[in-house]
């Protein structure tokens, strides 16, 4: 993807979430997205942050979406829909400082040992059962976890598992890497 394809993401995140803002519907056929890329099988993720501070962060591991369709979704629900901040939500006078970041995810792969990821390069998702979690790969850089951490706070703060249910054969891990706009 080129830069003014990413170029045009990032106008769909905001021009989005401006638009849901102001509570007026968003015409997204003016935007022109690659049509090879808009019609792969992506992930995405949209984080939101304001002077560094996040400000939500939503996305869906897979979809058969257009590409600039998802992204807008994903964009309108970080800003507006992330329960971590449903007390303080983005305002319109805050649209000109918001740092948007664009994750598109890679095909999830399930790995047989959990280990074998690489911190800040992939991505992890665990599920066992209906529960489940993700860690976008920058979550690694930001924390400075190790692996083990990572993996364990996935567990427990994602998924609502037990802290070392990474370890357990019933607890699948799949991991991915992301290409970021921003």
């Amino acid at each position: 993807m080129n830069s003014d394809e990413k170029g045009v993401l990032l106008d769909i995140a905001r021009n989005s979430i401006k638009a849901a803002i102001q509570g007026i519907p968003i015409d997204l056929t003016h935007f022109q997205v690659n049509a090879q890329e808009s019609n792969k099988e992506h992930g995405v993720f949209v984080t939101l942050r304001t002077a560094g501070k996040l400000r939500g962060c939503i996305g869906q591991l897979v979809s058969r979406k257009p590409l600039g369709e998802l992204v807008s979704e994903m964009a309108v629900s970080a800003a507006l829909e992330d329960t971590r901040f449903e007390k303080n939500r983005i305002a319109i006078n805050e649209l000109d400082d918001l740092e948007i970041e664009i994750s598109l995810l890679s095909p999830l792969q399930r790995i047989a040992n959990p280990l074998e990821f690489e911190l800040a390069r992939h991505g992890v998702y665990i599920k066992r059962g209906r529960k489940n979690g993700c860690f976008l790969p920058q979550v690694a850089s930001e924390t400075g976890w190790s692996k083990e951490e990572f993996l364990t706070q996935c567990c427990q703060g994602k998924a609502g598992l037990p802290p070392d249910a990474w370890k357990d054969k019933a607890t699948e891990v799949y991991v991915f890497t992301v290409d970021i706009i921003s």
